[in-house]
């Protein structure tokens, strides 16, 4: 199977069901001649025009709010924002609206099938609020999909159902993942929101990690497996709907969980799936549920700092080591 990275994965996602649909185009800042803050888009107004590539005004607000208005009139919008921190500027469009709309109104005449994606997590220079991990306030809303990728793969099969829904996406794509490579199958193909992905089987501790934390939680497996110790990585892939099965049935296996997550701790996705597991499964549990998120401190600039602010490899192996000893 050819390999490709995760910005040309999303690129060819949006040029298939853009050519498969005429309701499809994209609207957001920069995203045509310069090609979007991340390159996504680059090329996508030479072959579709700036009909269906469209630029736009320096306003997120701007940009949902129009997004919403195109997707009740029956278009696909797909709203690039430069940062997905930034949906803190248009929240209320977002949850008050097109989460809500088709609820308040009533189905099927004002539906919002938009897609709302873009950069969040923290690169290389990323600083508040540049790197800020905003996915789990729109775990609370309903009405909108969570979606959070972490492989070209998934990346390309998850845009493509995310397009075709009905309801508005969150599609967070994390800032270190855009230049990573993977296998990714020729031609068109969608992947089921709500389906987790085991990244490796194990027996003694499950870990659900989500965006590039999977790969942090795949590297401490690694190294806990020289140790005797054999971890479960699970990727749940969408956060709203989430595959609530596969979590429990590992956890059954192992009795053990660790969530990691780069978004504070405080409040965070791990915070909503550990309230499930305790719910749904707290007789399998042979130990509390840890939960490593970054700190609830606004996030450093500094490189010496952000090396120990955010969960790592390490911390997950300290994690999986203390709640062995429990």
């Amino acid at each position: 199977m050819r390999t490709i990275t995760f910005r040309e994965a999303i690129r060819e996602a949006l040029i298939e069901e853009m050519e498969a649909d005429s309701r499809v185009f994209i609207m957001g800042e920069d995203i045509g001649v310069y090609g979007g803050a991340r390159g996504v888009t680059r090329g996508l107004v030479e072959k579709f025009g700036e009909e269906r590539v469209r630029d736009t005004p320096l306003s997120e607000t701007a940009i949902i709010g129009g997004g919403m208005g195109a997707a009740l009139a029956g278009m696909r919008p797909v709203c690039e924002l430069m940062l997905m921190g930034f949906t803190a500027v248009c929240f209320d469009e977002i949850q008050n609206l097109a989460g809500k709309w088709p609820f308040i109104h009533g189905e099927p005449q004002f539906k919002v099938p938009m897609v709302i994606r873009g950069p969040f997590g923290a690169g290389p220079g990323g600083v508040e609020p540049h790197a800020q991990c905003p996915e789990a306030f729109f775990m609370h809303c309903p009405g909108l999909i969570v979606v959070l990728p972490s492989t070209p793969h998934d990346a390309k099969g998850l845009l493509k159902t995310a397009i075709r829904d009905e309801h508005t996406v969150l599609f967070f794509e994390h800032e270190r993942l855009y230049g990573t490579e993977g296998p990714v199958p020729e031609g068109t193909y969608a992947l089921p929101f709500g389906k987790a992905e085991i990244r490796r089987k194990g027996k003694d501790v499950t870990v659900v990690a989500t965006a590039y934390m999977v790969f942090q939680a795949l590297t401490a497996a690694q190294g806990l497996a020289e140790k005797g110790i054999d971890l479960e990585v699970i990727d749940p892939r969408t956060l709203v709907p989430l595959d609530e099965e596969t979590i429990l049935e590992s956890i059954h296996k192992t009795g053990r969980l660790i969530i990691v997550h780069e978004a504070y701790e405080r409040g965070g996705s791990g915070a909503e799936i550990a309230a499930m597991v305790c719910e749904k499964g707290f007789h399998d549990l042979r130990a509390p549920i840890l939960r490593l998120g970054a700190p609830n401190y606004p996030i450093p600039y500094s490189p010496a700092l952000k090396k120990h602010y955010f969960p790592g490899a390490e911390g997950i192996e300290s994690a999986v080591q203390k709640l062995l000893k429990d």
